[in-house]
C-alpha cells in the first residue's frame, strides 16, 4: 500500500483501487481489512474461486475506470507509474500497454546482481527507452482501455497461477490482437519486482518453464513435428555447448527452453489421453 499512497495523482484524475483477496487462508484478510488509501477510493474484494484469472475477472468486472490497470502483489510501483500509464494513451494509438518491470530488492533490501538476473526467476520487461509496439503483455504491470475488456472478455480461468500456472496474459494478448487492438510498451510506467529466495536457482527455473509448457498446451496449437521437436533438439544441442564454453546465463535460458518443450509435449499427451477416455465413455 505504501507505494500506492506515494503515487503522483493529480486532482484531474479520478482513480479507484481494487484489491482482490483470492480465497486466502492465511492472515491476508485481516491485513487488508483495515487498509486505507489517502488518494484513492479503495475496495477490498474476495474471490473464492482459486486462480489469478478468477481474481482478475472479479476485479475487472467491478472496475469503473476508462483505463484498467493490473499489477501483481509482489511488485512496488514507481511514484509516476499511474500517470505514465495514462500518458502513454495520449502519446500513442495503443489500446493496451505494457509497463517496464525491473528487479527490485529482497526482504533485506539487497538489490539484484546484474550478472545473475536470470537466476532470480522474475519477469524482467525492458524493451528499451522508447514507446513502441509489441506483440504481447506480461501481466505483472499492464493496462488497457475498458473497450478492450468489453470486447475481448474475461481471462481464461484454466490458465495462470492457481490453475495451470502461467500464460493467462499471453492467451489474453492473442485475443486482444485478434480483436484488432494494438499493444504497446512504455518505459516510463515502472514496477519493481521483489526478489524472493524461494524463486532462486535452476530447480525453480526448470519447474516453472515446464509448467509454462503445460499451460501453453491448453491454448496453443504449435506443430509438434515442425516446431516443438526441432526446438527441443536444437536446445538440447546448444545446452552442453554453452556449459562447455562457460556461458552460464545462456545455458540457464536454454535449459528453461528445453523444459518448456517437454512441458508442452506432456500437456498435449495428457489432453489426448483425456479426450480418448471421454470418447470411449
Amino acid at each position: 500500500m505504501a507505494s500506492f499512497d506515494a503515487l503522483v495523482c493529480p486532482d484531474s484524475i479520478t482513480a479507484e483501487l481494487l484489491i482482490v483477496d483470492n480465497g486466502s487462508t492465511d492472515n491476508t484478510a485481516s491485513v487488508l481489512m483495515p487498509a486505507t488509501s489517502t488518494k484513492f477510493s479503495l475496495r477490498v474484494l474476495r474471490e473464492d474461486r482459486q486462480g489469478k484469472s478468477s481474481a482478475l475477472n472479479r476485479g475487472l468486472s467491478l472496475a469503473q475506470g476508462k483505463i484498467l490497470l493490473i499489477v501483481d502483489d509482489d511488485v512496488v510501483v514507481h511514484p509516476l507509474w499511474l500517470i505514465k500509464h495514462l500518458e502513454s494513451y495520449s502519446l500513442s494509438s495503443f489500446d493496451a500497454v505494457q509497463g517496464r518491470v525491473l528487479p527490485g530488492v529482497d526482504l533485506d533490501g539487497k538489490p539484484a546482481d546484474p550478472n545473475k538476473l536470470r537466476e532470480y526467476n522474475i519477469p524482467i520487461i525492458d524493451y528499451g527507452d522508447q514507446i513502441c509496439e509489441i506483440r504481447g503483455l506480461t501481466g505483472t504491470n499492464i493496462s488497457f482501455k475498458r473497450e478492450v475488456f468489453e470486447r475481448v472478455g474475461r481471462f481464461d480461468t484454466r490458465l495462470g497461477p492457481g490453475a495451470a500456472g502461467f500464460s493467462e496474459d499471453s492467451e489474453y494478448s492473442i485475443r486482444i490482437r485478434q480483436a484488432g487492438f494494438k499493444i504497446g510498451y512504455t518505459p516510463d510506467a515502472v514496477a519493481y519486482h521483489e526478489l524472493s529466495p524461494a524463486r532462486y536457482g535452476r530447480e525453480y527455473n526448470r519447474k516453472v518453464e515446464y509448467q509454462k509448457g503445460l499451460s501453453r498446451s491448453l491454448y496453443r496449437t504449435d506443430s509438434i513435428v515442425f516446431n516443438v521437436l526441432p526446438n527441443l533438439v536444437a536446445n538440447c544441442i546448444r545446452y552442453p555447448l554453452y556449459c562447455l564454453l562457460g556461458k552460464t546465463q545462456k545455458a540457464y535460458k536454454t535449459e528453461g527452453r528445453i523444459m518448456k518443450c517437454w512441458g508442452y509435449l506432456a500437456g498435449k499427451v495428457r489432453r489426448r489421453h483425456w479426450l480418448d477416455s471421454h470418447i470411449e465413455n
